[in-house]
């Protein structure tokens, strides 16, 4: 309305013309807050802005790594921070349109269209190796890749633990190739609704873990690898609150 101000606009914030002048500081004294704004959450930051744009160069994914294992050791500094042990599983997700067709697939065991994350945590449920396919891929036929990736990293791992869809040929290629013995934790015949398994309950934590980042519960991403760079930023996230935690 013409000769009324704005609720919202304070005497400051126009000149003798009329002008916005909103470089003009605010009278009365700054309250303390102003000087120490809370320090942005990267990670958040760049699940909002999108993780395409650290997907043009390799480079960003390798430091990426680096800064994940960092965080991993300085989380778990209090016992050996390099695992013994780990547990194998895979989740499928549904995939956005933005996902090509050459990196998607369908599981019929789940009835899910998309992509599945296959990843292996040590004893605490912290990631210790990442791979993303179609969701057609088995579980047995990516595996072989997972834990060779792991043995890769990390040399000291020995024993992994698995559900049933990872029994077969896979449980020799460990033990014979990889020196890894891959035991499977099946269910009782008996037994009927839910039911927490031993060891395999911890790798369910963490991709519940996971979805608490929100943009995990989807994949969105147009390459396999900003997928799994995705997966690796909300792990580190994980872990870098239990150091906050640890400091207070």
């Amino acid at each position: 309305m013409r000769g009324k101000r704005r609720v919202n606009e304070g005497p400051h914030e126009r000149d003798h013309l009329g002008r916005c002048n909103f470089l003009r500081p605010a009278a009365g004294p700054v309250p303390a807050a102003a000087h120490h704004p809370e320090p942005v959450d990267p990670v958040r930051v760049l699940q909002l802005a999108s993780v395409r744009l650290i997907a043009a160069t390799p480079v960003p994914f390798g430091l990426l790594q680096v800064y994940a294992d960092h965080t991993k050791v300085e989380a778990t500094r209090q016992g050996d921070p390099e695992p013994t042990a780990g547990i194998i599983d895979a989740q499928s997700v549904k995939a956005a349109a933005s996902v090509p067709a050459a990196t998607r697939g369908f599981d019929g065991g789940k009835k899910v269209n998309g992509r599945k994350r296959h990843i292996v945590v040590d004893t605490l449920g912290l990631l210790l190796t990442v791979m993303v396919t179609a969701a057609s891929v088995t579980d047995r036929d990516a595996g072989q890749t997972l834990l060779a990736r792991l043995s890769e990293r990390h040399w000291r791992v020995t024993r992994v633990w698995a559900d049933g869809g990872y029994t077969g040929r896979l449980v020799d290629f460990a033990r014979g190739v990889l020196h890894v013995a891959l035991t499977v934790v099946k269910r009782s015949d008996d037994t009927s609704g839910f039911t927490v398994l031993p060891k395999r309950w911890l790798v369910e934590r963490t991709f519940a873990w996971l979805m608490h980042s929100r943009r995990p519960a989807r994949d969105y991403e147009t390459r396999t690898d900003s997928s799994e760079a995705v997966i690796r930023w909300s792990m580190s996230m994980v872990m870098s609150r239990r150091l906050v935690r640890r400091k207070r």
